[in-house]
C-alpha cells in the first residue's frame, strides 16, 4: 500500500516517555511550582550539558572513519535521538503549563488541585494524597494526578463528606477527613 492512503497521528503524543499520561484534550497542564522548576532543571540540563556532550562524541566518533561499525557513533545518534525526544516532550509540557499554587489557594474547605487529602475507606483505613501534575505524580510519596479517578472523586469535596468511589475491588464509601493546602516539594 502506498504511503500516501495510511493514516498518521497528529505527533500530539508521539513524544510522551512510556507510562506518562497525555494531558486531557482542551485542559492546562496543571502544575504545582515545585514541578514546573523540576521540568525547567531537567529541560536545562539537557540542552546546557547532555546534548553538547553527546554532540561532541558524535563528532569525534564520525571523525575516525566507517559509521557502520562504529559503536561511539551508532550509540550517540541514537541517545541524541533519545535526548531531543525529551526535550520535545518537555518543552510542550512546559508550554502547556498552568502553575497553581496550593499554598495560594483561598478555598480551603474544598478538594481542589494542590490539596493534600485525609480521606478513609468503610474499615476505617486511612490514607493521605497530594494531588498534584500529571508529570508530579508519584504514589510511593502520596502524590497522585489531578485526571486520577481517586483524585477526581475527590475534587469539589469538602470536610466530612462520603464519596462513592469505584474501586477495582468493588465499590467504596470515602469519607473526606481532611483537607490542607501544604507547599508541595
Amino acid at each position: 500500500m502506498s504511503k500516501a492512503f495510511t493514516r498518521e497521528s497528529d505527533g500530539d503524543d508521539d513524544d510522551l516517555p512510556d507510562g506518562v499520561a497525555p494531558i486531557p484534550k482542551g485542559s492546562p497542564n496543571y502544575i504545582t511550582p515545585a514541578g514546573f522548576r523540576r521540568l525547567q532543571d531537567e529541560l536545562r540540563h539537557l540542552t546546557r550539558v547532555e546534548r553538547p556532550k553527546v554532540v561532541e562524541v558524535v563528532s569525534w566518533a564520525a571523525g575516525n572513519g566507517d559509521r557502520s561499525e562504529n559503536g561511539d557513533y551508532i550509540y550517540g545518534k541514537k541517545r541524541l535521538r533519545e535526548i531531543d525526544r525529551r526535550i520535545r516532550f518537555l518543552t510542550k509540557r512546559l508550554e502547556a503549563a498552568r502553575v497553581v499554587d496550593p499554598v495560594a489557594q483561598t478555598n480551603t474547605d474544598q478538594v481542589f488541585f494542590g490539596a493534600t487529602v485525609t480521606y478513609a475507606n468503610a474499615r476505617g483505613e486511612e490514607r493521605t494524597i497530594a494531588i498534584v501534575g500529571i508529570d508530579e505524580a508519584d504514589l510511593t510519596k502520596g502524590r497522585v494526578s489531578w485526571i486520577a479517578p481517586i483524585a477526581r472523586v475527590l475534587m469539589k469535596a469538602c470536610e466530612g463528606d462520603s464519596i462513592p468511589f469505584r474501586a477495582p475491588g468493588g465499590p467504596e464509601l470515602l469519607d473526606v477527613v481532611e483537607i490542607r493546602y501544604l507547599e508541595i516539594e
